[in-house]
């Protein structure tokens, strides 16, 4: 049986399982609703990566009423916290766009988890990993975090948990404590935050993961590929 829990007036949290929360999708509406239909998404043939949905986040950064939301959505919930985080770090690269405005309203720093090969200096590497659609390895400028940090981590989606686990791998090996785990869509078909609680006979099952809204709220409604065969992917500028 699942429980919900008011934050506030406006925000009711759910919880999914042991340390799996989200915005409840039917008691937040104005919230949820308002995100999750600024969440176009586009197919295979339409999509940077071969999978079936490839969500378009510039839906919410062309969007100002819905990037406050997502933003207050996640800042309101630290700023509650008793024991409140001290670093923001984001992966590469839609944590980027969310990370830091949410660590500027938290007035902590903001660290970056980058590509390999995209940061300069010494440098801490997740090692390689394995996402729904690639092989990749992530780094961390190393002094970014330390033993003394509180770190949450942030992404856009997390689907299968493989970008996630970098992230968790690279705070523990700096002797960082992940505070929480915190993406604005989740894809639970794929049972990524199982797998991070799962992940090395239970490494991380204590680690919080929230998200805020999930792909059956945003519906195959939003799916926005053009119609017509002979739609090019990429038009020249001067066309």
């Amino acid at each position: 049986m699942t429980t919900t829990t008011a934050t506030n007036e406006s925000v009711v949290i759910k919880t999914l399982a042991p340390n799996h929360f989200c915005l409840d999708q039917n008691l937040n509406p104005r919230v949820v609703h308002t995100i999750a239909k600024s969440l176009p998404w586009y197919g295979p043939k339409f999509s940077p990566h071969k999978v079936p949905n490839f969500y378009d986040v510039s839906g919410i950064t062309e969007n100002p009423e819905a990037f406050k939301l997502v933003v207050d959505t996640f800042a309101e919930r630290y700023e509650r916290m008793k024991e409140k985080p001290t670093k923001i770090a984001g992966f590469d690269a839609r944590g980027f766009l969310f990370g830091p405005t949410i660590a500027m309203r938290l007035g902590i720093p903001f660290v970056m988890i980058r590509k390999a090969g995209k940061l300069p200096g010494v440098l801490v590497s997740s090692g390689e990993y394995v996402t729904e659609y690639s092989t990749d390895e992530t780094v961390m400028r190393f002094g970014a975090i330390d033993a003394s940090d509180r770190v949450v981590l942030i992404d856009d989606l997390i689907a299968t948990g493989g970008t996630a686990l970098a992230g968790f791998e690279l705070c523990h090996q700096l002797g960082a404590t992940v505070h929480e785990f915190a993406a604005m869509i989740e894809l639970p078909f794929l049972d990524g935050v199982k797998k991070i609680h799962e992940y090395k006979d239970g490494l991380f099952k204590d680690v919080p993961c929230f998200t805020v809204v999930d792909c059956l709220t945003i519906g195959e409604d939003m799916g926005r590929d053009p119609i017509g065969e002979d739609v090019p992917r990429v038009v020249k500028a001067e066309e």
